[in-house]
């Protein structure tokens, strides 16, 4: 369903609708829909570091608590042209709780497609993040994306705890069905009894550590060099 949102005048935008006056929706919630992307990034840069990084080289994402990037909804046009300095950008990973009520998880969700839907329009190259959290997630989570195309996930915090991991394992069963996606970019660890199966289904995947992680190699590289 395609709509154009009027503009109405001496009312403040409180809720950032400029982000979607040109978007399409799909689905009963009506998320904007994105275009398809192809593009697997190089490196990549927490949001938090890249407002003030001078290396452009890589590709921004959001997986890193909330409050490090929600400017970015409160300001979108602020970081507008910092971020099409860089190479392309995975949408923002707004948290998704399973003990959230289902319409704020459902906000989160629509708070990241409409910040892609502007980027998009604005010349950025996006890659879908695709959170979800319950099984009220997984069908809408999948909305105005396009099948076999380039879509990312976040693993990290996500599969230590047995219960985590059986949602995670169970939604990202389901996204790969629906979506049929040609890669997959995942953030953090991507164990083999999960991710195989999909390798085996021709799914490129790609894996990066996550900033966590690297900070503790990095610690154990300092401190076996220093014995």
């Amino acid at each position: 369903m395609s709509r154009i949102n009027s503009e109405r005048n001496n009312c403040k935008d409180v809720f950032n609708s400029f982000l979607v006056r040109l978007a399409c929706y799909a689905g009963l919630f009506e998320f904007p829909v994105l275009k398809p992307t192809y593009c697997i990034p190089n490196r990549l840069l927490a949001f938090s570091k890249a407002v003030s990084s001078k290396d452009y080289d890589y590709w921004v994402h959001f997986y890193e608590d909330d409050y490090l990037f929600e400017r970015l909804w409160r300001n979108p046009r602020k970081y507008l042209e910092i971020l099409k300095k860089y190479n392309g950008v995975i949408l923002p990973d707004f948290s998704l709780y399973r003990d959230m009520p289902f319409v704020m998880q459902l906000w989160n969700i629509y708070r990241s497609r409409a910040i892609g839907a502007w980027l998009q329009i604005n010349g950025i190259t996006i890659i879908p993040n695709i959170r979800y959290a319950d099984r009220r997630t997984y069908k809408y989570t999948c909305d105005g994306i396009a099948p076999k195309c380039v879509i990312a996930i976040g693993s990290h915090g996500t599969i230590k705890l047995l219960e985590d991991r059986k949602y995670f394992v169970e939604g990202l069963d389901y996204i790969v069905k629906k979506l049929n996606p040609i890669a997959i970019i995942v953030y953090g660890c991507a164990p083999d009894k999960i991710f195989d199966q999909y390798k085996n289904k021709g799914i490129a995947i790609y894996q990066f550590d996550s900033d966590f992680s690297t900070s503790i190699k990095k610690k154990e590289v300092l401190k076996n060099g220093s014995r």
